[in-house]
């Protein structure tokens, strides 16, 4: 049956067939969030295919493929090791500095990817969304999926770096609830890499300068976050901007879960949490209103 749409359509409804009814009819978006859950799990085969479609082109012609997911988080942190644990020798809370840097960056590179790979959802996308319709927010699904199975191979990296420490005799083991909560702390860091990646990549339509800061503003983020020192080692006075950065706890707490170490409070989860949501919340709001005339300006 054909598929009937307006300009300004996003939010489809699937009607019965066989009866000479149209079996998609597409309607113009009334309410201020207009978020089709429903749409989104109807597509979930097209979720799949953009999933495995990134992840089979995105080290197709590259020598050393999957290998560089292992690269690079080992290669920084021994980067890391350098500069901040011997030579401007800042306190690793107790852990081998290696491991310490590790666990940040895994945790850091989930979340940066999730970001930075949203941010540019209308731009990259812009040949195939001007085509055909589909809910669009299939795409910043499926990239949170194909940068999960980068976390995955790189949290496996540190799972065995951690075993070769322990076996080492460096006095590290290997916290067995971490497996059990690692799914939460996923999901949050999904949700705010979500979040803040459909807010970028709603304002770029208008803005293309955010395109070209969401990189660097992403490095000085970084830097505002435990992933190279501690949160036990920030001055009291400072402290309430790290509990507003919501990516202070997922951090801390990986590495307290890991390795047995001190984590953040649950004022700091609390404080996190709330701005996480509230970040979701704009990105769903910003992207669903840009979508509707996003291709009129990319």
């Amino acid at each position: 049956m054909p598929l009937t749409s307006s300009p300004a359509a996003t939010s489809p409804s699937i009607l019965n067939g066989g009866n000479g009814e149209w079996d998609v009819v597409i309607r113009p978006r009334g309410k201020v969030v207009a978020i089709d859950l429903r749409s989104v799990w109807n597509y979930r085969d097209l979720v799949w295919m953009f999933f495995k479609r990134d992840f089979i082109t995105f080290y197709k012609q590259t020598i050393l493929g999957p290998l560089w997911y292992l690269i690079q988080p080992t290669l920084t942190s021994l980067t890391y090791f350098v500069v901040f644990g011997k030579i401007a020798n800042i306190s690793t809370n107790g852990l081998p500095p290696f491991l310490f840097y590790m666990s940040g960056i895994v945790m850091w590179t989930y979340f940066s990817a999730c970001l930075t790979n949203n941010s540019e959802v209308f731009s990259k996308n812009a040949s195939l969304f001007g085509k055909v319709y589909f809910p669009r927010l299939v795409v910043p699904i499926s990239v949170a999926m194909s940068s999960f199975v980068t976390f995955g191979i790189q949290f496996a990296l540190l799972v065995v770096t951690t075993l070769g420490f322990s076996f080492a005799g460096s006095g590290v083991t290997l916290h067995l609830p971490v497996f059990a909560l690692l799914p939460l702390l996923i999901c949050y860091v999904a949700a705010l890499g979500m979040g803040v990646g459909l807010i970028v990549s709603a304002l770029t339509v208008r803005f293309r300068d955010l395109a070209y800061a969401t990189g660097f503003v992403t490095q000085l983020w970084m830097y505002a976050t435990p992933v190279v020192y501690p949160y036990s080692q920030i001055p009291v006075k400072y402290q309430w901007f790290f509990n507003l950065n919501p990516m202070t706890a997922p951090v801390e707490t990986l590495r307290s879960i890991m390795f047995g170490v001190e984590g953040v409070g649950g004022t700091v989860w609390i404080s996190n949490l709330v701005v996480t949501v509230c970040l979701l919340f704009a990105g769903l709001v910003l992207f669903s209103r840009a979508e509707s005339n996003a291709m009129d300006t990319v």
